[in-house]
């Protein structure tokens, strides 16, 4: 091969290789450099930003510049800019002769593209680099386009100090993201970032004030402006004291830095919104902190779409102190009482119970478990949904254990209560009186869901509730979907009463909500989560790190709060009163419900309602407290089935030990009359029953009160109190009651049994253990 062919095939390769390095290999610009998280409310307005790994507050790229900033970025530092590919001869051509007459360097002929060169390389100026520069210009031309440029010029340009680029200037020098700018603006948003020296507004004002004007009569002669726009921009004062990044929910701004570092956020927040939930927040939280309590979160979601348009972590994150830096709303807490309504929901749902069954309200001892409810009362026999708005912790038990505790857990975490995630085993029946941990944002979402599920069609909906875009994804498997049982479930919870008997619906304007409270064990925790048609609002406080205070209630502390903030919430004039629509018909299934039990009506029930009920309430059982009974002509007595002289009666009946305490809360209940004397048949087998404790109870004789010092106080009801009962333990008799049926037995260790015989032959008895 001749040297010709060598020197041209040489060339070609180098040529292939410039070409190649130019226009295929990637170039790679500003790789190595971290943005801050910018979080935006659901307008695109600012919320809050994180600044970024090395301490700048540089904002993501955007996907587009306001064309006045564009036009005052091109006319100011690159005329030529749409025309060049990346160097400007006459721009090179115009710094020599300047630098000549000025005898220093005085331009340096850099393109906006050359600029982005060095901001990538972040290298020192000198020729050498000026000429890395000039060629990377070249490789950028032909990469990426016009726009795309501009966009990485706009992004890292400094703007003194460590303001960054030019969606952060704008929140800096404007206090406003810049999508809307002025001419005026837009001139000096352009000048500030080719004189960073200049960033200092109160000492240069004049300097920048004179760079801006003639950057405004250039645009204006260009004919990038008219001269009405022109005349009005050199009007407008210059920026004053630069402005702070606005900060609003700060912990949810501080959440998506953990998970989405360095991004733009669209979140659902409505900012206007925020700040009225942060402004009450503020307020409530500088009351409660004189009381020791020192912590409340605020969450408000759109029943509807399922957006969270408010999310306050933690109040008053401005004071310095121990926990004001943790996001209770995501933080796991005892969840008090909160998780009743959704036993009582999933209850209905499966038929388990109507709204209104009477659930046991008696002492009990379950394996050495001994709820009680709140005024340490026992009303004997409540109804279900009584028991659900008066927070009655021991039927609520007694629901739970029948119907399962396993299967409530899966119904909680098909709920989306993400953090219940131990076995039965470890929750027990306490799980419903708080044994469990939850999180605000959880349980007030759960409630939402509820609303959306009866107040929503199927067709309707959309999956907000589980869109990544929206604070998190949750499940979209709900299993509450029942509408009968979801509406039997919030008429009950818009019944919830206050301890007090205070009118809590004045608080709120009157408006009906449908709300739940909760206290936890040791009064660590204060809940009180309501929603309505429109909106679900949740409210926690508390100390974060986790002190009890004596009068901390979710009553008492959170309600007032979460009633503050539906106050604050925007209705139409069609919403203002609106509550849930009507249960129809096609909703569940119709069927005849005793007025007293509430379970389905029997023959023996006298004037049973008929009722909309879920689906699977036909399998909740027949009432099982009325009973036909043949009595004596005046009422007085009962007889024998063999005497002529007898009427039959119909008598509304429970067992001795419900109706021991539930004859004291209804005056109207009539007891079953006496047998007759002459009648030695058979007789009723619930005449009396053990109020406590109760059968196969784990007991010590070493008791929890004064009574119980030298054994265990045993207590018996019987419908006839005045009937002498006899006791024995296991098999030996130890003593006779008449009256008040209640006897000290002390035990050995071990199991026994004790029974009991009245006068009649009636008998009852328990097995217990001792453990001492």
């Amino acid at each position: 091969m001749n040297r010709k062919k060598i020197i041209k095939y040489s060339l070609v390769g180098l040529l292939a290789i410039f070409i190649t390095w130019l226009w295929i290999v990637p170039c790679r610009l500003f790789s190595d450099v971290s943005y801050s998280t910018v979080v935006e409310d659901r307008n695109g307005q600012l919320i809050g930003a994180r600044i970024s790994q090395d301490q700048q507050w540089r904002f993501p790229l955007q996907d587009s510049l306001p064309e006045k900033y564009e036009k005052c970025l091109v006319r100011f530092e690159d005329k030529g800019f749409y025309h060049h590919l990346g160097v400007s001869p006459s721009a090179i051509a115009r710094a020599i002769k300047q630098n000549l007459e000025a005898g220093r360097i005085k331009s340096g002929a850099s393109t906006i593209t050359m600029q982005v060169a060095r901001m990538s390389r972040r290298k020192e100026r000198t020729f050498m680099q000026k000429l890395i520069e000039a060629f990377m210009a070249f490789r950028i031309e032909a990469q990426y386009s016009k726009h795309e440029i501009l966009q990485l010029y706009a992004a890292h340009a400094p703007y003194g100090g460590n303001v960054v680029g030019f969606p952060a200037g704008c929140w800096r020098y404007l206090g406003h993201d810049g999508s809307n700018l002025s001419w005026g603006e837009a001139a000096v948003m352009a000048v500030l970032q080719n004189s960073p020296s200049m960033i200092n507004l109160a000492k240069k004002r004049p300097l920048l004030l004179e760079k801006r004007n003639r950057l405004l009569k250039s645009l204006y002669e260009s004919g990038d402006i008219t001269k009405g726009d022109y005349e009005l921009a050199v009007e407008e004062p210059l920026p004053s004291n630069p402005n702070k990044i606005p900060s609003a929910a700060p912990h949810l701004v501080e959440w998506y830095a953990q998970k989405n570092n360095g991004e733009y956020v669209r979140t659902t927040v409505d900012l206007n919104l925020q700040k009225d939930v942060e402004a009450i927040a503020k307020r409530r939280n500088d009351e409660l902190r004189v009381r020791g309590i020192h912590d409340l979160a605020i969450v408000v979601i759109d029943v509807q779409s399922g957006e969270v348009i408010a999310y306050c972590g933690n109040a008053n994150s401005s004071v310095k102190r121990a926990g004001v830096c943790v996001d209770v709303a995501r933080s796991r807490r005892s969840s008090g009482s909160l998780l009743k309504p959704l036993l009582y929901c999933a209850a209905l749902q499966d038929g388990y119970i109507l709204p209104n069954t009477l659930l046991p309200d008696i002492p009990i001892n379950i394996n050495g478990f001994r709820p009680s409810n709140y005024n340490k009362e026992f009303c004997g026999a409540v109804p279900a949904s009584e028991a659900l708005s008066k927070s009655l912790n021991v039927p609520n038990v007694l629901l739970l254990r029948d119907y399962g505790i396993d299967h409530f857990i899966e119904i909680l975490r098909r709920c989306g209560l993400s953090t219940i995630n131990r076995t039965a085993d470890v929750y027990g029946l306490s799980l419903i009186l708080g044994g469990a941990e939850i999180s605000l944002l959880d349980i007030t979402r759960a409630y939402a869901k509820m609303a959306r599920n009866y107040e929503y069609s199927v067709a309707s909906r959309n999956n907000d509730y589980d869109n990544p875009g929206y604070v998190e994804n949750f499940e979209k498997s709900f299993i509450l979907t029942d509408k009968a049982a979801l509406f039997h479930t919030i008429e009950a919870m818009k019944r919830v009463e206050r301890l007090d008997h205070m009118d809590m619906y004045k608080i709120s304007g009157y408006r009906d909500i449908a709300w739940k409270t909760g206290t936890s064990y040791g009064a660590r925790d204060a809940w009180s989560v309501g929603f309505d048609h429109r909106y679900a609002v949740g409210v926690w406080a508390g100390n974060a790190e986790g002190q009890g205070v004596a009068e901390l209630t979710g009553v008492h502390t959170a309600s007032p709060v979460m009633f503050d903030v539906f106050n604050h919430l925007t209705y139409s004039k069609k919403d203002g009163k609106k509550w849930f629509s009507n249960l129809k018909v096609s909703d569940g299934a119709e069927m005849k419900v005793c007025r007293e039990s509430g379970m389905l009506a029997g023959l023996e029930c006298p004037n049973p309602v008929t009722q909309v009920m879920p689906f699977n309430g036909v399998n909740s059982g027949v009432c099982k407290y009325h009973h036909v009974v043949k009595v004596t002509e005046d009422g007085k007595y009962r007889v024998s089935n063999m005497d002529e002289a007898s009427v039959n009666a119909t008598y509304f009946t429970l067992p001795a030990n419900m109706e021991y305490f539930y004859k004291k809360n209804h005056p109207e209940y009539v007891t079953l009359p006496p047998y007759s004397d002459v009648f030695i048949g058979e007789k009723s087998k619930s005449n009396l029953g053990f109020i406590y404790p109760q059968n196969g109870a784990v007991l010590s004789c070493v008791g929890k009160s004064a009574d119980e010092e030298n054994g265990v106080l045993f207590e018996l009801a019987h419908k006839r109190p005045m009937t002498e009962v006899f006791w024995f333990i296991d098999g030996r008799y130890l003593s006779s009651t008449v009256g008040e049926h209640k006897l000290q037995i002390e035990m050995e260790e071990g199991k026994h049994k004790i029974s009991v015989v009245d006068e009649n032959g009636d008998k009852a008895e328990v097995r217990v253990e001792n453990r001492r």
